[in-house]
Order: C-alpha cells, then structure tokens, then sequence
C-alpha cells in the first residue's frame, strides 16, 4: 500500500471517528465525561469554522493536523470499546452531520476575542 493510499484510508478512519463521537454523544450508555469529551471534540471538528483559521501560514493547519486527531484519540479512549465499535458501525451508514453548536461556539470564541483586543488597544482618552 502506498504513502498516499494510507493517508486516505487515515482520513477515512478520522472522519467515520468524528461521526462515530457525535452518536456516543448522544447515546445515554456513555459516561457523561466521555460524553463531554465527545461532544466537545466532534462540535469542533464538525464545525465550519476553526479555532485557527486555515489561511493563516503554517500553523493555520496545526488544529486540523494536530488539535483535532489528538483529541479523537483521547475521546474514543473514554468511550467503552464495544460501544464505540457499534457507533462506527453506526457511523459508516450515515452521513457527517453538521455541528451548529461548535459554529456558535467558534464565533462566539472569535467575537469575545476581537471585544478582548478591542478593549486592549482602544486608544485612552486624553
């Protein structure tokens, strides 16, 4: 097998691996950190918008390279492995949902950090 076939089959494993987190997040078997942990990391990763913006050089790709991988790894350690197994069963027949919470959670992040530097570097008066 290729370098490149290898990767694809990676990405494969990493976006069944993210659906799979959002069902056990929802799933009342899980332990509610797991299920935290989960949830946090699937509404990222589902999320349009990133922590790191991907126009930004170099590290504009660390959260999806880094961030994102590390964080399936820890949260599919937490879910019990025959309930995680079922879930990536479940996950290959559906289709990636779309995490509005981890939208509204990345620009309400955005928004209290421009307010953050607004407040910061706006001008004393004289």
């Amino acid at each position: 097998m290729s370098a490149f076939d290898s990767a694809k089959q990676w990405a494969r494993g990493i976006k069944r691996d993210v659906v799979a987190l959002w069902i056990a997040a929802r799933d009342p078997r899980v332990p509610w950190y797991a299920k935290a942990t989960a949830g946090a990391v699937a509404a990222y990763a589902l999320s349009p918008v990133d922590l790191i913006p991907d126009f930004i050089p170099i590290i504009g790709y660390l959260d999806d390279l880094v961030i994102v991988p590390v964080g399936i790894m820890l949260a599919v350690k937490l879910v019990p492995a025959d309930l995680m197994q079922e879930f990536r069963e479940e996950a290959v027949r559906r289709e990636k949902p779309v995490s509005k919470a981890g939208l509204a959670f990345m620009i309400t992040l955005w928004v209290l950090a421009a307010l953050a530097l607004t407040w910061l570097f706006w001008p004393e008066p004289a």
